[in-house]
């Protein structure tokens, strides 16, 4: 009796363990059914609703807006050492590198008009007005004759005498102050001159008159601009240094320059 009554009972927890087996793996299938469709779901939204969204009206997806995030993050924080001083000075000298003389003329070109405008200010009188055309011109001697010139000069130099020695830096100066000097010196007064039209025995007037004080003034000047040049400048910076030395130079050489015509009053 009793052993009939435990094989009941066993029966009947057996079959209710199948039927909770059953739903088990009926709520799993559905399970499984629904996070397929979720899926597909979001499949076709992203293929369908995204896709002709960024087709039509050019709305990143989320891939290319991290990507231009990070970009934009990277270039962020790169900005101030690229365009700061550091990223300039740089840029600077790879161009003195790859466009020797445009760099050269532009940078000499910039101080000779810097120089002018500061000379005329020294010399402007009450009543008198500033001349741009005359900062043009001097500003068109440093782009076209200065600047390229002293690129051709200062590697002629270094070609002939490659040392930094006191001795060799001494030749250096005085190939300067004897050929170069003298050189530049006429083709600025003649340059300046004959743009302000006068003739050519005018031109030689001025410089009989001009040229020597300028040139002995000058002696004055340029040897020791011309030691630490040549001493301790590298050779693609020595045009830049030379030119703002001229600073202060092209002053003065821009007043004579501007002086009336030999024989005016």
């Amino acid at each position: 009796m009793v052993i009939s009554v435990a094989r009941n009972i066993s029966r009947r927890c057996s079959l209710q363990l199948s039927k909770f087996d059953h739903r088990i793996s009926f709520m799993g299938y559905h399970h499984r059914q629904f996070h397929q469709q979720h899926r597909r779901r979001h499949a076709f939204f992203d293929s369908h609703v995204i896709g002709k969204l960024a087709g039509i009206s050019k709305l990143p997806t989320f891939s290319y807006s991290l990507h231009s995030y990070r970009t934009f993050s990277s270039s962020s924080s790169s900005f101030g050492s690229k365009y700061g001083i550091g990223g300039f000075l740089k840029w600077y000298l790879g161009m003195l590198e790859t466009r020797p003389f445009i760099t050269k003329g532009i940078s000499s070109s910039l101080i000779f008009a810097a120089a002018d405008i500061t000379s005329q200010i020294i010399t402007l009188p009450p009543s008198g007005s500033f001349d741009s055309v005359r900062t043009l011109r001097i500003a068109g001697y440093g782009l076209l004759i200065m600047g390229p010139s002293q690129h051709l000069w200062f590697n002629f130099l270094s070609r002939v005498f490659p040392g930094r020695d006191v001795f060799t830096t001494v030749k250096k100066i005085v190939m300067g102050q004897s050929i170069y000097g003298p050189i530049m010196n006429s083709i600025f007064f003649s340059y300046n001159a004959a743009l302000q039209g006068e003739t050519r025995e005018e031109v030689v007037a001025r410089l009989k008159r001009d040229l020597l004080p300028t040139l002995m003034k000058g002696l004055m000047y340029w040897p020791l601009c011309d030691f630490l040049t040549f001493k301790f400048i590298p050779v693609h910076l020595q045009p830049l240094v030379n030119s703002s030395f001229a600073y202060l130079w092209t002053i003065y050489l821009t007043y004579m320059a501007s002086l009336k015509k030999v024989g005016e009053d």
